[in-house]
């Protein structure tokens, strides 16, 4: 009888040996921690194997004993300000600070570059800006601002994971807020061809009724000019409008709890809505950030610790999805000690991995949680789930290696962001990123970042 797969009395193939394994006691799965190998053919997991599995001759074996091999980070909220603010930030240096910090997959935001990523010519320059210099994988959001509805479907096509919108002013005049109207418009486009549509959620009238900081130096005179109730507001007319077109949407950055019964309430009636929240947001809080320290400045604002421990607990519940960075940069000039003058914007990409883990351990939760919140979750929300975010057969073998007790001190100067200001400086967090793979190749060790190797990514591509 023939044999399968070959003729008459042919033996069967040898199964290619795998290029790569890794091993750990430690190993992050979709299943829980588990001492495993991982072994990586082409650049893609084959198997996730039994930790004595011992590895064929003539494969490159790393064997990270107790660290914690981690999925390789997914943030989906990075302004990289490049073409145009390059400045501020660029593809080359944010995503060296990426891949520094466990993250292999980087979605850049639509504003703070000249131009706006709002047609599909403006994503072209965007990409001709990026190739060959990304030390990750990157992959684009549109923008949806009041006069481009006709170029979503196009943005769509081209391979944009979906669609960033302001419903108050965004801080630079090139990407205008939506109105009401513009809104729904929009989001009716979106729903027609199943398009995502993310929204910075800040109720301008809200806005307008806040004391305004002009001039002052103190936190506390910033923070009221940001209240909970104007995210509260844009949420809710955000998910009503989403019921009524059956449209999916996301809520960017959320820094408020209070909305979080209202997010609840909402997907529990079906709508199709998701949130994230910030490292800032869960590890930062109101009553410790200085008067001047405009480090701290974003918005919506880092709110107080009561605030604090209701995102935590939206978090572990599952209210909120996935936790992303809104790394948001500026040239140190900006970051002046008016509160209502300085740019807001915290950096922290290099960081978010060890300032999320320090906080997470000390409230009772574990590594599945943290690599749930920031590699599975985002990667589901832009699509990529099945190709990132997860240890898993036929996923990239993207891996973030970490040391989890390791604690170190952070010192702006020895990050790799463009400029050395973030709110996390001085801090002592646990958790030492000391490798991190990208599609099974090393690409970054203990702050050491190899050349550019990352890939442009998009929506339509595997």
């Amino acid at each position: 009888m023939p044999r399968p797969g070959g003729p008459a009395g042919a033996a069967a193939p040898a199964a290619r040996p795998p290029d790569l394994v890794l091993r750990s006691r430690r190993v992050v799965t979709p299943g829980g921690v588990r001492a495993a190998c991982v072994a990586v053919t082409g650049g893609r997991i084959d198997a996730v194997l039994p930790h004595d599995t011992p590895p064929p001759p003539g494969t490159r074996f790393v064997d990270y004993g107790d660290a914690a091999v981690l999925p390789g980070l997914v943030d989906t909220h990075v302004h990289i300000n490049d073409p145009g603010r390059t400045a501020w930030e660029g593809f080359a240096t944010a995503t060296r600070a990426a891949a520094a910090g466990g993250v292999t997959t980087v979605v850049d935001m639509p504003l703070n570059s000249v131009p706006p990523t709002t047609t599909p010519a403006h994503l072209d320059v965007k990409r001709r800006a990026a190739r060959a210099r990304v030390h990750t994988d990157v992959g684009f959001w549109g923008g949806a601002v009041p006069d481009n509805t006709a170029e979503l479907r196009a943005l769509h096509d081209a391979g944009v994971f979906g669609f960033k919108c302001f419903l108050s002013p965004s801080g630079v005049e090139e990407f205008p807020e939506l109105s009401p109207d513009d809104l729904a418009r929009v989001m009716a486009e979106t729903a027609a061809f199943g398009g995502l549509l993310i929204v910075h959620a800040e109720d301008p009238a809200r806005l307008a009724e806040a004391p305004a900081p002009d001039g002052s130096r103190r936190y506390a005179d910033f923070l009221a000019s940001r209240p909970d109730a104007a995210e509260y507001d844009a949420i809710a007319r955000l998910v009503e409008l989403a019921a009524g077109l059956g449209a999916r949407v996301h809520v960017l950055h959320l820094s408020s709890a209070r909305a979080l019964p209202l997010l609840a309430a909402a997907r529990a009636s079906g709508v199709r809505v998701t949130a994230e929240t910030c490292p800032h947001f869960l590890t930062l809080t109101a009553e410790e950030v200085p008067d001047g320290a405009t480090e701290f400045k974003c918005c919506p604002p880092i709110r107080d610790a009561a605030n604090q421990d209701a995102l935590w607990a939206g978090l572990a519940d599952g209210t909120i999805d996935c936790v992303v960075s809104d790394h948001s940069p500026c040239t140190a000039d900006l970051k002046v000690p008016d509160f209502g003058a300085a740019w807001g914007g915290i950096a922290s990409l290099q960081l978010g991995l060890p300032a999320v883990w320090t906080a997470a351990r000390a409230r009772g939760h574990g590594l599945a949680d943290v690599a749930r919140w920031m590699a599975a979750a985002p990667a589901a929300l832009a699509g990529l789930d099945g190709r990132k975010g997860a240890i898993a057969p036929g996923h990239d073998a993207d891996f973030a290696v970490l040391e989890p007790d390791e604690r170190f001190t952070v010192d702006p100067a020895a990050l790799h962001h463009r400029n050395p200001v973030t709110a996390y400086a001085g801090l002592t967090l646990s958790g030492v990123v000391a490798a991190t793979w990208l599609r099974g190749r090393l690409v970054a060790e203990r702050g050491r970042v190899t050349g550019p190797v990352g890939d442009l990514i998009g929506r339509t591509t595997r």
